[in-house]
């Protein structure tokens, strides 16, 4: 609620009030004595012998009498020339019978019934119905004006609430039990949980709650749904809140609802509050001056002002979530105000797995499902993406006619959310398809000749939405934190093996080597700059990562001389591991032949097909069509 400076309690809100209303009943009272009755009353006046005449005429087509002696009419010629219904009246001449002038005429007529009418019905249509349709318009103009100017969605008595959404303690629907793949975060949550059921128990030794829990991780790894989850473990009230719903257009609006939504909470302790997206409101202060944001500058002010008021033994606990942690002020992160940042990062290979089958309930799975090769063909895939790949599949089984989600459901949508969706009627020419075939098989021959490098999963040459004419899938054995300084120089020569395959079969070159050559370029200047595995510039650091869990965006951290020297350091990586692979696949001629032969044909292998034909004799002569096909071209 925004608090009023005036001295003055709600006075002022109450006098415009009335005087609003005042101006209403006003505009109602004149509208009711000069513009209605004009506009309802249609009669002409006219002399008696003017009525005669038209009866004697007989142009009259309905009289009426009134209880007052006075005789209404209307003439059967006059809805042609005009668009309103005229009514004339006269006064009824002592001594005349009309009774006697009606008879014998074509004239409909009839008297009024001297009835009384109701008082109430008459104030109730007459003022209050006009009143209440004032009201109602007011209302809505009242509450559009106040979406456009950022108030919310009332009128102006909404100005400084918080609009956070609140659950009762049944209504979020999540436990911990529907939160899988993040041990380490639920660990450090329940025991905010135990201290909402249990407070005595910590405040016998003297312990405080902590005030503030800062969950931090990539986006889609389940940061609001553990905070959720919390609030459904320890049944207290759940109140959820955008960092953006803060910011607004007026200076000092965004501080009035953080001093509302503490006051509801504190209202409702315990509870737990939580602010998504903290890095909207919580930004570090520039100390700029006139050049800084005044409006969010003063609502992270106020939020802290407001985590150091309240007292933490009722049972408040503030959650935040962020994926820009070293955006925030430091005044946010002290302790004091949020004590604990909470890491939820990517699943491993064991959350990953236990992610796939808590979404697999939801859905019917057939038996011979195994999540443990989902889980590993899908390494760096977040919760968000694992619940998509789950519900993709669930898909695929509808087009394909099926009851329950097969383990080949589960395999293509993960190439689906990885590649693509698989283009029908791609186009590619017999010459272009070939040359993916040995692109590709360029790739898997090398990375399958190294001993340092993950197993070949799947090849296949299918056109994908994503733009790639065909992929090499390699899996993990096992989950994998560190790589060697051999694995990462095998990666780069695995990534240059397309390229190299094109060169020694078909003399040229063509841009299908585009990814490869981003991916290989970035490895090599990690490899320098980063992970300090080269002799030149041993254990430095020349690069600093931004947005870690955005992307991670790298930025050069050194002179234009050593950048000029990583740039020529990258080259020579990439160049020594192109030659590399090259000579693997001019000295392995022969597969590279069969196996590319046997993919252009069946267009999809798996790995186990791949490692078959390569372990086996060679089917094809020494001599190779290759090079004829290198004519056709």
């Amino acid at each position: 609620m925004v608090e009023n400076t005036n001295g003055g309690g709600k006075q002022p809100p109450r006098k415009s009030f009335l005087y609003y209303y005042g101006l209403v009943m006003l505009i109602v009272m004149l509208l009711n004595i000069f513009l209605f009755p004009s506009m309802m009353d249609r009669t002409q006046q006219v002399r008696f012998d003017q009525f005669s005449d038209q009866l004697k005429e007989d142009n009259v087509d309905e009289v009426y009498v009134t209880t007052n002696n006075e005789i209404i009419y209307t003439l059967k010629n006059d809805n042609k020339n005009t668009a309103w219904n005229v009514t004339y009246k006269t006064g009824e001449i002592p001594g005349v019978n009309l009774y006697d002038l009606l008879d014998g005429k074509d004239v409909k007529y009839s008297a009024e019934i001297n009835t009384q009418a109701s008082p109430l019905l008459n104030f109730l249509l007459t003022w209050i119905l006009p009143l209440i349709l004032f009201v109602g318009i007011g209302q809505l103009m009242g509450r559009s004006l106040m979406k456009r100017m950022g108030g919310g969605p009332g009128n102006a008595m909404t100005f400084g609430k918080s609009n956070a959404k609140i659950y009762a303690e049944s209504e979020t629907g999540i436990t911990f039990a529907d939160v899988a793949g993040e041990e380490e975060a639920k660990d450090a949550l329940k025991e905010i949980v135990d201290f909402l059921h249990k407070p005595e128990k910590y405040s016998e030794i003297g312990a405080v709650l902590p005030k503030g829990a800062l969950l931090v991780g990539p986006p889609g790894t389940g940061k609001t749904m553990l905070a959720k989850a919390v609030a459904g473990e320890a049944h207290v009230p759940f109140f959820s809140i955008s960092g953006s719903e803060f910011v607004e257009m007026f200076v000092g609006m965004g501080a009035a609802k953080v001093r509302d939504l503490f006051k509801q909470a504190n209202e409702k302790a315990p509870c737990i509050v939580f602010i998504d997206e903290i890095d909207t409101i919580g930004k570090k202060r520039d100390g700029a001056g006139m050049g800084g944001n005044d409006e969010r500058e003063q609502t992270l002010n106020q939020l802290l002002t407001e985590m150091d008021g309240f007292d933490g033994k009722k049972g408040v606990v503030i959650l935040a979530a962020t994926n820009r942690p070293e955006s925030l002020d430091p005044d946010l992160l002290r302790p004091g105000r949020f004590d604990r940042r909470i890491i939820v990062e990517r699943p491993d290979l064991k959350g990953r797995e236990a992610i796939l089958k808590v979404h697999g309930k939801k859905v019917k799975v057939d038996e011979s499902v195994d999540y443990n090769e989902i889980a590993r063909a899908t390494n760096g895939a977040s919760g968000a993406e694992l619940a998509n790949i789950v519900n993709e599949a669930a898909l695929r089984a509808v087009r394909m006619g099926r009851k329950t989600v097969s383990q080949q459901d589960l395999e293509e949508s993960v190439e689906t959310v990885i590649a693509g969706y698989q283009k029908k009627d791609a186009g590619v020419s017999g010459d272009e398809k070939k040359i993916v075939s040995y692109h590709e098989i360029g790739h898997a021959l090398v990375a399958a000749l190294q001993t340092h490098s993950a197993p070949v999963h799947k090849i296949t040459i299918v056109p994908r939405t994503s733009g790639a004419l065909g992929y090499t899938m390699q899996v993990e054995a096992d989950q994998r934190f560190l790589m060697s300084r051999e694995e990462a120089f095998n990666k780069i020569v695995t990534l240059t093996g397309g390229r190299a395959a094109e060169e020694l079969i078909f003399h040229s070159i063509t841009t299908g080597a585009s990814n490869d050559i981003e991916q290989a370029t970035k490895m090599a200047r990690a490899l320098i700059t980063r992970y300090g595995m080269t002799e030149d510039f041993d254990m430095v650091a020349l690069e600093t990562v931004n947005n870690a869990y955005l992307g991670g965006d790298a930025s050069l951290a050194c002179s234009e001389q050593t950048a000029s020297r990583v740039d020529a350091k990258v080259v020579e990586i990439v160049q020594e591991q192109h030659k590399k692979a090259y000579k693997l696949l001019a000295d392995n001629r022969r597969k590279l032949d069969e196996i590319a032969q046997y993919l252009y044909e069946k267009e999809t292998i798996s790995g186990e097909e791949f490692m078959r034909i390569l372990n086996a004799q060679p089917q094809l002569p020494a001599a190779t069509p290759a090079d004829s096909t290198n004519n056709s071209l």
